[in-house]
């Protein structure tokens, strides 16, 4: 009788997987797989720092179904705590849950023992100030018996008369306070009201009693397939108040927008699901940053939010059915305003939200706000704008056009998939060197500046350890390893012999590199695998091909400049991006960052209410290209999959790195299926 396969538990973000036979604790399965979870006490039920969320359903991506019984039942442990501290609705302990049958788990941020860095910071810009939310001071007519009249129409005359402001109306909240507010500011008042837009005329939002000296606040988000950034912003000057990020809670229902389509087309009230799990992501991150900044939620009076158009439709409660299938059909590509009561969102609840207009099916909001920013429309240069992310968003223009795409570079560029992979945390890996001659490495890890080489840096990086690498520490990593002479064009690691280094080791098939070893005294071993490799060529491929596909459209055959923006575009450096083959050959220093982006456009669409008619007639002046119909961007595909390029000549590259001539794949051919075997 065949044997049954232990259940599969995987874990989001991490995406680390494997069999476990029933019963085994969550916690233990972590513990085993390397996964980043935490526990205080032991496993005892008592720290609650184990916190995960199962989710259920059909995971497509995954290749598996789970029921609502892949865990044990909640047992007396978790009640107590709940009963005592109380749990998140979904959570468990992962010392108290086991393994009945196949199960996907999120380890959430607040449960992991290095937390995140967001690297999306505010970018410092000079923006006109012109918000669409102000205050005014009136002074109001008192009520008179001989002219009769409400105390809301006399304060829209004065607002007419003092301000030139025409036909204000008042959300009822305001007039529930409008009499007793007037009366104890002695009749006069100061209103922060929205100026109006094609959707909402002008509207008093707030109501203060005689004159308000304090501010008013608005929020800049960028929801990313990976992360949420918001910066929270003054009204009244500009000035940034704080910045601050959370992983996107969706990523446990898949970590590219492909797999969360996927997950709402399989699953009944999979797109609910994850509109729930989103805002809950966003009011949590909202309310950590008022606390952090000492501002009430309610005086947020105004968010602008760009998305790509997955995240669009599932942040409004709209299935996203029809982006996963050609046309790729918006329900909206216009700009659009809501109430943050109809989103759910916890703010003050009269507060508007303005989206971004969306460019295409697949070419969001996001886009549009990196457009605003960079403006590649006003370039005398061909310039490509390239926002990094786990869906990449790629502008190429000049004054004379501008084409825009996106391309599904999935999460590799965030160290998802990549054995040792982890988010920008402190201990992650982010800059490597790796020596031609002796082919070790010294590298950099977050949150120390000594390289791995320095008799201090063992003593510097006690706190965290060397932990994992990240997307910025992975780009440098295959880089070097190519011009090391590690791996061969075509994405192959060496053997120690072809490679004259016992770094190299035989790992199943395939070679695998030895990059730090700590576990004799309980560390972390780090090893780049072929199997991360091709993670690394299938995202770098689909990124180079975007742009490559673009220009096309424009047909030429360089770019004059590039900007990396997105995540960790800052992080990122241009020769191992040239090197790797993500970027068209171009002068290293016409490289330059951008940061994000997509996050200063939101920011100059809140300060600046011209901008968004502005970025409303820009984006329909922009040439949309879908790479899932265009029949090159396979070609392109194919011969960007090698490092960094089959085809492409990469002069300038070349002039600046000499890429050594190696091939390890001599003794093998490839069979008609795709498959590697060996000459006989």
């Amino acid at each position: 009788m065949e044997k049954k396969t232990d259940p599969l538990v995987i874990f989001t973000p991490s995406g680390k997987r494997g069999n476990f036979p029933q019963g085994t604790r969550i916690l233990d399965c972590a513990r085993q797989l390397g996964v980043d979870l935490d526990s205080v006490c032991g496993g005892r039920g008592i720290c609650s720092k184990c916190q995960v969320t199962p989710s259920f359903g059909d995971f497509s991506k995954h290749g598996v179904v789970v029921l609502e019984s892949a865990l044990s039942p909640w047992n007396s442990v978790e009640q107590r705590y709940d009963d005592k501290r109380g749990l998140i609705k979904g959570r468990r302990l992962g010392c108290q849950a086991t393994v009945l049958d196949n199960i996907v788990i999120d380890v959430p941020s607040e449960s992991q023992v290095h937390k995140q860095v967001i690297r999306k910071r505010a970018e410092v810009r000079d923006i006109t100030m012109n918000p669409s939310t102000k205050l005014f001071y009136v002074e109001v007519q008192e009520p008179d018996m001989h002219d009769p009249s409400g105390d809301l129409e006399r304060l829209v005359n004065a607002l007419k008369v003092e301000w030139n402001l025409q036909d204000v109306t008042a959300n009822l909240d305001v007039l529930k306070i409008l009499q007793k507010t007037l009366r104890k500011g002695s009749w006069t008042v100061t209103c922060a009201i929205y100026l109006g837009d094609n959707v909402f005329p002008p509207r008093i939002v707030k109501i203060w009693p005689g004159f308000y000296e304090g501010s008013i606040f608005g929020l800049a988000v960028d929801i990313g397939s990976t992360t949420i950034a918001a910066h929270l912003c003054d009204l009244r000057n500009g000035d940034v108040l704080a910045s601050s990020g959370v992983m996107n809670p969706q990523i446990r229902y898949g970590e590219d927008l492909m797999s969360r389509v996927s997950y709402s087309m399989m699953n009944k009230n999979g797109a609910e699901e994850m509109t729930v799990a989103v805002r809950e992501g966003l009011n949590e991150l909202f309310l950590n940053i008022c606390n952090g900044s000492d501002i009430r939620l309610d005086l947020i009076l105004e968010a602008v939010f760009v998305c790509n158009p997955v995240m669009h439709h599932l942040l409004l409660g709209i299935d996203p059915y029809e982006l996963g299938q050609a046309p790729f059909a918006l329900a909206s590509s216009n700009s659009q305003v809501f109430k943050a009561s109809e989103l759910e969102l916890e703010i003050n609840p009269n507060g508007h939200i303005y989206f971004l207009p969306c460019i295409a099916g697949h070419v969001g909001a996001d886009s549009a706000a990196v457009a605003l920013s960079e403006q590649p429309g006003k370039s005398t240069e061909l310039l490509l704008v390239v926002d990094v992310g786990t869906n990449a968003e790629i502008l190429l223009g000049n004054v004379d056009r501008v084409y825009a795409c996106s391309s599904p570079t999935g999460p590799a560029f965030e160290g998802a998939q990549i054995s040792s992979g982890q988010r920008a945390a402190p201990g992650a890996i982010e800059h490597v060197t790796i020596d031609p001659k002796t082919k070790n490495p010294r590298f950099q890890v977050i949150g120390s500046e000594l390289w791995s080489d320095s008799p201090k840096f063992i003593d510097e990086i006690k706190s965290s350890g060397v932990t994992g690498i990240c997307g910025s520490g992975i780009i440098e990593m295959v880089a070097e390893m190519r011009i090391a002479g590690i791996l061969d064009s075509s994405g192959l690691i060496g053997s120690a012999d072809q490679t004259g280094t016992d770094r190299c080791f035989s790992d199943g098939r395939t070679n695998s590199y030895l990059v730090w070893d700590e576990t004799e005294t309980g560390g972390a071993r780090i090893t780049i695998t072929n199997k991360d490799i091709r993670e690394i060529q299938m995202a770098k491929a689909a990124l180079y091909s975007g742009a490559r596909l673009l220009m096309d459209k424009f047909e030429v055959e360089k770019v004059e400049r590039i900007v990396l923006a997105g995540a960790f575009g800052a992080h990122i450096s241009p020769k191992h991006a040239m090197v790797l083959g993500m970027i068209p050959d171009c002068p290293l220093e016409k490289v330059s960052s951008a940061g994000n982006a997509a996050g200063t456009g939101a920011r100059i669409a809140l300060l600046d209410m011209g901008s968004r008619s502005l970025i409303e007639k820009v984006v329909l002046e922009i040439h949309k290209i879908e790479t899932a119909i265009e029949p090159r961007f396979q070609e392109h595909f194919v011969n960007a999959s090698n490092i960094p390029n089959s085809v492409e000549p990469f002069p300038i590259l070349n002039s600046i790195v000499s890429l050594p001539v190696v091939n390890f794949n001599e003794n093998r051919n490839i069979d008609r299926g795709g498959r590697r075997r060996t000459k006989r």
